[in-house]
Order: structure tokens, then sequence, then C-alpha cells
């Protein structure tokens, strides 16, 4: 997928004209790339459109002007689109209840989803074994889990058309000790996958 670049990025006079569009814009885009698997976990498969527009609200939200700085933002968040033969997702741990929990009980909800990173979850393609996440280092260590983690699955050319053939199931799967839950991607999320593939 092609990389963002810096004369893309609108300057943040240009951009708050802009905004309401672009963001009405991107959470359409994003309803068919959002997957919940069970309660707590929720993957979005990011694109162009979507790390675009987190550089922008990042510029936006910094009062970024110096290009040196905005340069900076674009090659972390340009981390997060997929490269060629696979698909990329920002995943998110969500406890619905987080508002009524005190800091250490956050922190222990958070933390039971320790060792998710190792090989509890996956692409599952039709019949085949799934194809496991790899997780991006740094976001979860032995007494503290992170609440976002960026995730990669390799798709091969084979896998890919099982995810175009309609006839095939595709999920998301998370087998962990303390969760274990699918979702079965729905055929708009397929499609738009299938186009990240392809770009």
């Amino acid at each position: 997928m092609e990389r963002i670049q810096l004369s893309e990025i609108k300057n943040l006079v240009e951009y708050e004209k802009a905004r309401d569009g672009m963001r009405a814009r991107v959470i359409e885009v994003k309803k068919n790339r959002r997957v919940s698997v069970g309660d707590n976990l929720t993957f979005l498969f990011e694109n162009r459109d979507t790390v675009l527009f987190q550089i922008q609200e990042m510029v936006r939200t910094e009062r970024i002007v110096d290009e040196a700085r905005i340069q900076e933002e674009i090659d972390a968040y340009n981390a997060l689109l997929p490269g060629p033969g696979e698909l990329s997702a920002t995943l998110f741990i969500e406890i619905p209840e987080l508002s009524r929990m005190g800091n250490e009980e956050v922190r222990r909800t958070i933390n039971r989803f320790q060792g998710l990173d190792r090989d509890g979850v996956g692409l599952r393609l039709g019949d085949r074994p799934p194809i496991p996440a790899r997780f991006e280092e740094g976001h979860s260590k032995e007494e503290k889990m992170a609440a976002v983690h960026y995730v990669r699955f390799p798709v091969p050319a084979e896998a890919q058309a099982l995810l175009a053939d309609p006839r095939q199931r595709v999920r998301l799967v998370v087998n962990h000790p303390n969760y274990r839950a699918e979702a079965e991607l729905p055929a708009a999320t397929r499609a738009e996958l299938l186009a990240d593939l392809r770009s």
C-alpha cells in the first residue's frame, strides 16, 4: 500500500475547513473495517484513509506546524499501513465498565490478556489453520499489558483466493486461556480487505 507523503497533509487552517467532511467519510469507511470479537476485543483494519485521518488529527491536536515534526508523525503512522501480501489492524482491548473501575482494577482487567501476542489471535480462512497475527513489539510486558496493539496478518496468494470466495467462511479467532471468541467477517469487510491486498 502506497505510503502517505508530506504533500498530502493539510495545514491547520485547511484541515479545520475540511475536517467535518473528512471525519464523516472516515467514520463511514471504518464501519466495514471494524470487527468485534467477543465483548472485549475490536479490530480496526487500517488503510490509507484511516491512517491519513489519524495523522491529520494528531497534527491538529498537537498543533504541529514544523514540517520535520509532521514528517515524524507520518513516519510513525505509515508503519500501520499493510505491506505487500498482508493485512494490518489496530487491536483495542475494550472494557465496557471502565468508567466504574479504579486504576488497579483496570490494570488487572487488561492484564488478563497477557500472552495474547503469543499465537492467541488468528485469521481463519475456510478450513485452513488460522494465520497467526504478528504483534508489533513493545506493547506487552510481563507486568503490564497495553490496551492498544498493532497486528499484521500475512496472507499468501492461495489464502487470498479463499478470502475472495463467498463459499468460504472467514473468521477472526482468539484462543487465549482467559478469552475465547471468534467473529465471522461479513462480505463488506472481506471486500475491503481484498482491496487492501490488491493495492
